[in-house]
């Protein structure tokens, strides 16, 4: 046999193996059940970041729920253990779509209207909607409505997440406990760093900029509708308990929203936040004084109910009409049209929320083309490289849409 023939030969052996490899890992695949295929999913998804990053995750988790069934997968990193569907975990700016859900019932219930000044008085009372103090003098009061404050397009200067003159180069809030750790935050004290530096984005309805602050201003102005009505003090979680999760409430749910600087602990089981610093260290943080985040990014819970949350809500089977939803999904400002009032879209995942707080990455959506809800969480920030372990909730939710049939990445 020539030469010619030899190479001819020896690459139809090299094609046919091939062939026959593919065929063999194809029926391999075959064979797993959808929970293996899910499974291999989200650790393939949690080895691809792993990789990616240099550094071993604590755990990358998954509750999906479609018209044929639920399903739950954890895939946990080397010494690490993986968490269930009912381990409570800080689902951090999540809690934005609550808030705005709450706003939007007292909307439908006749107590407010999103399209009144924060300096209107209240429907039916002769109360502000945000008490008429030195302290809340802050840039363009006048101009700013409830609507685009949960739009963030009111130009709400961010004391969580931006500089602060006088505070090192850091955030106010992060400043203030680092000195110290038990202080209890309020609404008021941070607007006081807005009004005594003259601090703002951009006017009302012009912008659009991500504010924890903004949601805090709707915090005060829950609570205020709330205590006005029911005739006696109350809290934004009062209301949150009362009316979205509470027994008494369409969808009782398995949730908690901290406000005192005190209330630090999550029930058992739970998974810890962690900091990924290097390959060998690693800091864990499961308690944390949650009271600067109310209203914005205070809520925990467990995957289950999350999901049971968002998948009610946005097919209006829950405390919002349908009507109220669509106002949820569209309303948005001209400066950002995928954000609406505590909701925003993405393709192929649906319309919800996400959050990042001391360690802890999560993703509430609901897909109404195909009725898939779906709840990603991850118990890591790696801080050379953020947003490696910010896109794997996104990543490892198309990974599984893919495995389920579904649209995936686009």
């Amino acid at each position: 046999m020539n030469k010619k023939k030899l190479f001819n030969v020896l690459i139809f052996v090299l094609i046919f193996s091939a062939i026959i490899i593919s065929c063999k890992e194809t029926e391999e695949n075959a064979e797993l059940s959808l929970q293996e295929k899910i499974d291999l999913a989200v650790t393939n998804t949690r080895l691809g970041v792993e990789t990616e990053i240099g550094k071993t995750l604590p755990n990358l988790n998954i509750f999906v729920q479609t018209p044929e069934g639920s399903w739950f997968s954890s895939s946990a990193g080397e010494n690490y253990q993986p968490i269930t569907a009912d381990t409570y975990f800080r689902f951090a700016s999540n809690t934005k779509n609550f808030t705005s859900t709450a706003v939007l019932n007292m909307q439908e219930d006749g107590w407010l209207n999103i399209e009144d000044k924060i300096t209107d008085t209240i429907l039916g009372s002769n109360i502000t909607y945000v008490p008429t103090t030195s302290a809340w003098n802050i840039p363009n009061k006048d101009d700013i409505s409830i609507k685009m404050l949960l739009q963030h397009s009111a130009g709400i200067y961010d004391v969580d997440n931006d500089t602060v003159p006088g505070c090192g180069g850091t955030s106010y809030t992060e400043y203030t406990q680092n000195l110290d750790p038990n202080h209890q935050f309020t609404t008021e004290e941070m607007l006081e760093q807005i009004v005594s530096n003259d601090l703002s984005y951009f006017p009302p309805g012009t912008g659009y900029h991500y504010s924890n602050t903004g949601y805090a201003i709707v915090g005060e102005i829950v609570a205020r509708i709330y205590s006005f009505h029911s005739g006696t003090q109350k809290h934004l979680t009062d209301y949150l308990h009362d009316y979205l999760y509470g027994s008494s409430s369409p969808v009782p749910l398995n949730m908690h929203f901290s406000y005192l600087a005190t209330d630090q602990e999550l029930p058992l089981p739970h998974s810890c936040g962690h900091m990924l610093i290097d390959a060998n260290n690693v800091e864990e943080i499961c308690s944390y004084n949650m009271s600067a985040h109310v209203a914005e990014g205070n809520g925990y819970s467990t995957m289950k109910s999350l999901n049971t949350y968002i998948r009610t809500l946005m097919k209006g089977e829950n405390i919002l009409t349908p009507s109220s939803v669509e106002i949820m999904k569209n309303e948005v400002s001209t400066a950002e049209p995928t954000y609406g009032l505590g909701c925003f879209y993405k393709q192929n995942l649906g319309y919800g929320h996400n959050g990042a707080i001391i360690g802890n990455l999560t993703l509430m959506v609901y897909d109404p083309v195909y009725d898939i809800s779906i709840v990603s969480y991850i118990s890591a920030f790696d801080l050379d490289n953020f947003m490696a372990t910010y896109y794997a909730i996104n990543d490892v939710a198309y990974a599984t849409r893919e495995t389920l049939g579904y649209p995936g990445k686009p």
